[in-house]
């Protein structure tokens, strides 16, 4: 075998290999753009019930005693074709923009396809209500109490050798009825977001 020979069979072994890596690259780009794309997990509110409602009206110092336990039924979905981790994340309870209640939800993992029930227990902290002693009287006087829950879930999805962010949020208006001690409408806005 002559060394013009040893020379072509070289030069072809390094334009099978450089010809192998190119078409693994592509067929790895393909599969993360289509098959492995990143998707958000979807979080759904399945509903809301009052738990406890507890309200006393101090007439010496002008105050409301209020004590609100709702339990959120929530759902996440991951729609992607591998697991998907996620970090410490919270539900908040908030009266007119400000938190006054919050239920933490503990790092986990979803696995592809999967549905994690969440189960969670928002409480008023009364202490947080003081700033708004005037907004609460009139909100009890009037006998509806304006209330919001936001979650969300924020996680890495690893799409082949890429680590992936993705953010779900869902935020709920409600108003609780202070007479009938029940929630008369909760309507849910949901979005979500890769990074």
């Amino acid at each position: 075998m002559g060394i013009e020979e040893k020379h072509h069979r070289h030069r072809r072994r390094i334009i099978t290999l450089v010809s192998a890596v190119i078409f693994i690259i592509l067929l790895l780009s393909i599969l993360g753009a289509t098959v492995f794309r990143a998707r958000n997990p979807v979080i759904t509110v399945n509903g809301a019930v009052l738990r406890n409602l507890d309200v006393g009206f101090d007439a010496l110092h002008l105050n409301v005693n209020l004590n609100v336990s709702i339990a959120a039924d929530i759902s996440v979905f991951n729609p992607n074709k591998v697991g998907l981790k996620y970090t410490d994340s919270s539900a908040f309870l908030e009266y007119r923009g400000q938190v006054v209640g919050q239920a933490p939800i503990p790092a986990g993992r979803i696995s592809a396809g999967q549905v994690m029930p969440l189960y969670l227990t928002l409480t008023v902290m009364a202490d947080r209500l003081i700033s708004n002693s005037q907004e609460v009287i009139s909100d009890v006087v009037s006998g509806t109490l304006p209330l919001t829950t936001r979650t969300k879930i924020s996680g890495k999805v690893n799409v082949i050798v890429f680590k992936i962010r993705v953010v779900s949020y869902a935020v709920c208006d409600m108003s609780i009825s202070i007479a009938s001690k029940t929630i008369l409408n909760n309507v849910c806005k949901y979005d979500t977001r890769i990074f």
